[in-house]
């Protein structure tokens, strides 16, 4: 089943909203499969408009810069995922089998049949991967943080933080350990592809032996943590 939603973006990520527009699509739709295929660094709004057969002053009316492109693009992710993760544990009551839910969630590429949307989900799943620290290392990010750009994000980790509490109220630590688990997970992807010697999964690739390990880490530390 496709499931149809509308995700609505904080307005400080663009000068106009580019799902108002087939231009503004196409823009956000052709710059996650250009940023896949050549790097946040040598992606520019020259080259993103030539593939879509436009100017870079009409990319600019949409985005201010690459870097707002980029962080709009990451956020779309957070929005799905959070969803995701809310529809895939509706129906469960076990706080521990809601964990192993989210866990498994992390571990994947992201749902294709979810949003209803013609965007390339595995592909912005990699550039999530790739690229998505550098959306916060910024020196904007004090100001980006009050303008609310980070809310879905935060959203996401204060689900999973709660979903540790709801597990053991006791645990001190819930939000620090759902940060840690969403940037582990990607971490450890990304060294499994491409810095094998820093993880345990570089040899197979398998996805399973990370689930395998983001679930030791989880619930070594909530099960006995205080």
């Amino acid at each position: 089943m496709e499931l149809q939603i509308r995700i609505k973006m904080n307005e400080h990520l663009f000068l106009r909203d580019p799902e108002s527009s087939e231009l503004g699509r196409k823009i956000v739709r052709q710059s996650i499969l250009l940023i896949h295929e050549i790097g946040f660094e040598d992606f520019t709004f020259k080259k993103l408009a030539v593939a879509i057969h436009t100017t870079e002053a009409g990319i600019y009316r949409y985005f201010e810069n690459k870097h707002r492109l980029l962080v709009y693009l990451v956020t779309w992710y957070w929005n799905l995922l959070e969803y995701q993760v809310l529809y895939q544990i509706n129906n469960l009551t076990d706080p521990e089998m809601k964990i192993r839910k989210v866990i498994e969630l992390l571990s994947k590429e992201i749902d294709e049949n979810i949003g209803g949307s013609d965007i390339n989900h595995k592909v912005l799943y990699q550039i999530v991967i790739a690229e998505s620290n550098k959306v916060y290392q910024t020196k904007e990010v004090g100001e980006n943080n009050k303008a609310q750009v980070y809310k879905p994000y935060k959203d996401l980790c204060t689900l999973i933080a709660n979903l540790f509490t709801e597990y053991n109220p006791s645990y001190a630590f819930p939000r620090s350990l759902a940060s840690t688990l969403v940037e582990m997970a990607h971490f450890q992807y990304f060294f499994m592809h491409h810095l094998p010697s820093l993880t345990d999964f570089g040899k197979d690739k398998d996805t399973r032996k990370l689930h395998e390990f983001l679930e030791v880490l989880v619930f070594s530390n909530i099960r006995n943590g205080k």
